[in-house]
C-alpha cells in the first residue's frame, strides 16, 4: 500500500508545489487576518502558524484523495494517466489514507481544541459529501455550480480553522474583521476556480463553466472576483504609503493572462497563471500582515 500511495502522491499531489501552496495559504491568510484587524498590532508568525501550514498540507492531500475518488470515471475518460484512473492506486488505499489523516490532524492540533473541532467538522463534512455522492450519485459531478456550492463549506471551514489559530496566537476575540478577511480570500479563490476551466473549445465531455455562463460570462466572473477582493480589502484597510501596491500586484497576473487569452487568442486561460495569482495574493497578505 505504501508504494501505491507514493505513486498517488507523485501523480496527483506533487510534494514541492503542494507544500508551497499549503505554506503560502496558512501564512498568507493568517497575515490577512492581521492586516485587516486593527487590534492585531505587531503580529508575527509563530509555532501555531507552522502547525497550521503542516495541517493544511496534509488536509489538502486528503481532499485530493476524495476528489480523485469522486472523479474516477471522468478521469478515466479525460485524464487516464492519473494514478487512480491508471490503476496505480486503489480506492481502498485512498480511503485508508483519509481515515488515517482524519485521525492525525485533530491530534496535531490538540493544543487548540477549538481549531481541532473545526478540523474534525471539515473532515467529517468531506467524508459525508463523498459518501452521499457514492451512494446517491448526488450531486452529479457534471453539475459544476452545484458541486462548487456543495464543496464550498470545506474551504470555508479551513479559513475558519486558520482564524481560530490567529485568535489564539494574538489573544483576540472573534469580530467583523475576521469575516471580512475570509470574504477577501474567498473572492480571490473564485478566480482560480473559474480561470482554470476557461477554454474556447472544450474537449468532448470536458467540464467547464463556459458551457454554463458562456465564454464572455466566465471570463467576466474570473476577472471580477479578484477585483472585488481587492476593492473590499482596500475599502476596509486603506494601507498607508506605497504598501497598497502589494495588494494590486496579484491583479497584474490576472490582467496579463486575460490579455494573452483574449487578444492573443490562446485556446485556454493559463492554469499556471491562475495558480500563481493566488500564491502571490497569499504572499501580499503576509507582507501586509507583517506591516500591520
Amino acid at each position: 500500500m505504501i508504494t501505491r500511495l507514493t505513486r498517488f502522491v507523485a501523480g496527483s499531489y506533487p510534494p514541492l508545489p503542494s507544500l508551497l501552496f499549503a505554506v503560502a495559504w496558512a501564512y498568507g491568510v493568517t497575515g490577512l487576518f492581521a492586516a485587516i484587524d486593527p487590534r492585531a498590532a505587531r503580529w508575527a508568525p509563530d509555532l501555531g502558524t507552522a502547525v497550521a501550514a503542516a495541517t493544511l498540507a496534509v488536509n489538502l492531500l486528503l481532499m485530493r484523495a476524495l476528489d480523485d475518488i469522486r472523479d474516477l470515471d471522468y478521469d478515466r475518460r479525460l485524464h487516464p494517466g492519473r494514478p487512480l484512473a491508471a490503476g496505480l492506486v486503489r480506492r481502498t488505499d485512498l480511503c485508508v489514507l483519509y481515515v488515517a489523516g482524519a485521525l492525525l490532524l485533530p491530534v496535531l492540533n490538540a493544543g487548540n481544541p477549538v481549531a481541532a473541532l473545526v478540523l474534525a467538522g471539515q473532515l467529517g463534512y468531506g467524508a459525508l459529501v463523498i459518501a452521499v455522492h457514492h451512494w446517491l450519485c448526488w450531486p452529479s459531478a457534471d453539475n459544476l455550480v452545484l458541486n462548487l456550492l456543495v464543496s464550498f463549506p470545506v474551504q470555508l471551514l479551513l479559513h475558519l480553522y486558520l482564524y481560530v489559530g490567529f485568535l489564539q496566537g494574538t489573544g483576540l476575540t472573534p469580530g467583523r474583521p475576521g469575516a471580512v478577511a475570509i470574504a477577501v480570500v474567498v473572492l480571490a479563490s473564485v478566480h482560480l476556480e473559474f480561470a482554470k476551466k476557461i477554454t474556447r473549445t472544450a474537449r468532448p465531455g470536458e467540464r467547464t463553466y463556459v458551457a454554463i455562463f458562456g465564454l464572455g460570462g466566465t471570463v467576466a466572473l474570473a476577472v471580477a472576483a479578484p477585483i472585488a477582493s481587492i476593492v473590499l480589502f482596500l475599502g476596509v484597510t486603506r494601507p498607508s504609503g506605497y504598501w497598497w501596491v502589494a495588494v494590486l500586484l496579484p491583479l497584474s497576473l490576472v490582467m496579463v493572462a486575460g490579455w494573452r487569452f483574449w487578444h492573443a487568442r490562446e485556446s485556454r486561460w493559463s492554469p499556471n497563471a491562475a495558480s500563481w495569482y493566488l500564491l502571490v495574493s497569499f504572499a501580499s497578505y503576509l507582507v501586509l500582515g507583517l506591516r500591520a
